[in-house]
């Protein structure tokens, strides 16, 4: 009797951990038939930059999940002005076996400034802020310390969320739970706690594009001055709630509430970030959690906006506005504009500390995507979204490069092993069999030559790399080749 028992007990734990593998895959949330069939050549048809011919070019999510060493990943698909389906797959954290559902929420990184450019010209739209007026007429906790650089032209907002302000401080790395947060003016000035530098001019201000999430962060200084209120209630109050987003934040850490919700974020290699996540006081720029069914809907609320149809927040016009690039011809009020095929897109990516994310939505129809993530793999959300755009016939999105591959002779292979260097970058060039293999920061790729001396990299997308000779067949280097950029790394050992 004890024998059946334990093989009946044997059995149970079996379908137990079956049943938790599929979940930690898939949530399980049924759809239409049709919707379903959908969702399977989505999973199924995954699309990488390249196409090799004569291979097998079908990828799982599955699959690729596993390639890239991705705990977890949210995906919504948004078709006519709707949210068609929505699922979570993998881990929210893998040491709780706690899978990632459609609530699990994730950091947004920088898809905070999209928001954040709602609730600027919010204010805009109330009549309480000039676009085109000095900062500093706005500033009253903390002042901008023009100089010499700036040439005597002032910033405007429009600057800021345009990235044309010519400001300094790219994005900000967070701060480990239960260490001092800085103060705005911290950050800003770049003073203790703060681990950023000091936000100031690095060129005048309207000559061209530069990514500054320290401009975004003054943008949040200046939503604060302007409304008297904490940032994270004054866009909860004006953007989140009225556009429906009712299980995002910025508030930094968030409420104990949402404590079960949260993803852990986790590195390349699988290791949790300290704390499971990193806190950002630099809200506007980094500090929205959110998930995919969220973004969803503030994605459909412009693209109904802009139609003249919804006006939860903005106006057409605003909403137009937001939309239109300043000073560059692809970067307008916190969203980046993209001509891909005959349709044109609202976008933007995202990436906080162990975690990334990304969304499109189409300007001239209701269509669009947003996919989370728990890791650092940004190749694996493009091949989502390329499979999404593939499988809902998104003309012009996915034009994959076609690649063949070539033969190399082994010992051809061996005189390209070595180290090769770039400033303070080595990669590594290892034997692995019968191919190469590049090795960064502990991080393998495998080299695909498409001749004796020329090569493409899968997690390098759009590079064009080829082996250097000189006079006596000595290899010196490598080259290294993207829209119309050259770099090379010299062969040192």
């Amino acid at each position: 009797m004890r024998k059946k028992q334990n093989i009946y007990l044997g059995s149970l734990l079996l379908l137990l951990f079956q049943l938790l593998q599929s979940t930690a895959y898939a949530q399980d949330i049924k759809y239409s038939p049709q919707v379903e069939e959908k969702i399977n050549e989505v999973e199924n048809n995954l699309g990488l930059w390249v196409q090799i011919e004569g291979e097998n070019n079908h990828h799982t999510l599955q699959e690729r999940m596993a390639h890239y060493n991705v705990n977890g990943i949210s995906i919504a698909v948004i078709k006519d002005y709707k949210v068609e389906w929505a699922r979570g797959y993998g881990w929210a954290n893998q040491a709780e076996q706690r899978p990632v559902t459609t609530t699990t929420l994730f950091q947004a990184g920088s898809i905070s400034k999209s928001l954040n450019g709602i609730g600027v010209l919010k204010l805009v739209q109330d009549g309480k802020l000039n676009l085109l007026n000095d900062i500093n007429d706005y500033l009253k906790s903390w002042k901008f310390p023009y100089d010499s650089l700036s040439k005597g032209k002032k910033i405007n907002t429009a600057n800021l969320l345009s990235h044309s302000a010519g400001l300094t401080v790219h994005g900000f790395q967070g701060y480990e739970v239960g260490t001092p947060l800085p103060t705005l003016p911290q950050v800003l000035n770049g003073t203790p706690p703060a681990n950023s530098p000091a936000v100031r001019s690095a060129f005048e201000p309207g000559a061209k594009f530069q990514y500054s999430g320290g401009g975004t962060t003054i943008s949040q200084v200046i939503v604060q001055d302007v409304s008297g209120k904490a940032y994270d209630q004054y866009m909860w109050e004006n953007v989140l709630n009225p556009l429906g987003m009712l299980n995002s934040s910025f508030t930094q850490p968030t409420v104990k509430e949402k404590q079960s919700q949260l993803a852990t974020a986790y590195y390349n290699d699988g290791k949790p970030v300290k704390g499971d996540y990193h806190l950002y006081p630099e809200q506007a720029a980094a500090g929205l959690w959110t998930n995919p069914s969220d973004l969803a809907k503030y994605i459909i609320e412009t693209q109904l906006s802009l139609k003249g149809k919804s006006t939860k927040v903005l106006s057409q016009e605003m909403t137009k506005l937001r939309l239109t690039p300043y000073v560059s011809d692809f970067c307008a009020l916190g969203v980046f504009i993209n001509k891909m095929g005959k349709q044109t897109y609202f976008q933007h990516s995202g990436g906080d500390e162990g975690f990334v994310a990304q969304y499109y939505g189409s300007m001239e129809n209701g269509n669009g995507v947003v996919v989370m993530t728990n890791s650092l793999s940004m190749d694996i959300l493009n091949e989502i979204i390329n499979g999404v755009a593939t499988v809902y016939d998104w003309k012009g999105f996915y034009n994959p490069v076609h690649k063949k591959l070539a033969t190399v002779d082994k010992a051809i292979l061996d005189i390209y092993v070595g180290n090769y260097k770039v400033d303070n970058v080595i990669v590594s060039v290892e034997r692995e069999g019968d191919q190469l293999i590049a090795v960064q920061n502990g991080m393998k790729m495998k080299l695909n030559f498409t001749s004796n001396t020329e090569f493409f990299i899968m997690e390098v997308p759009g590079f064009a790399f080829s082996f250097l000779k000189d006079s006596n067949n000595t290899v010196t280097g490598i080259q290294q080749q993207a829209g119309g950029n050259t770099f090379v790394l010299a062969k040192v050992g």
